[in-house]
């Protein structure tokens, strides 16, 4: 049982600390906005801002990872 708590708090210290921004409810609205408009094929300026080049360069090797963590990056820092 230990051991679940100690993941888990590890879990949310290492996203918290990586994404401070992640318990404000505001930046969620950003986060479900820019999802629901990448599938309208409309993205926000802050997502694009957020989109290092190295990612564009790399050309079809997207992950669902790497998404997501372009899109938590332009809401949650």
């Amino acid at each position: 049982m230990r051991f679940f708590l100690y993941l888990f708090f590890g879990i949310f210290a290492g996203l918290y600390l990586s994404w401070p921004g992640l318990v404000i409810p505001d930046n969620w609205k950003c986060f479900n906005d820019i999802i629901s408009k990448s599938a309208e094929d409309k993205i926000s300026l802050k997502a694009a801002l957020e989109i290092s080049p190295s990612y564009l360069l790399k050309g079809k090797n997207k992950n669902l990872a790497s998404k997501i963590r372009i899109v938590a990056d332009a809401c949650f820092r």
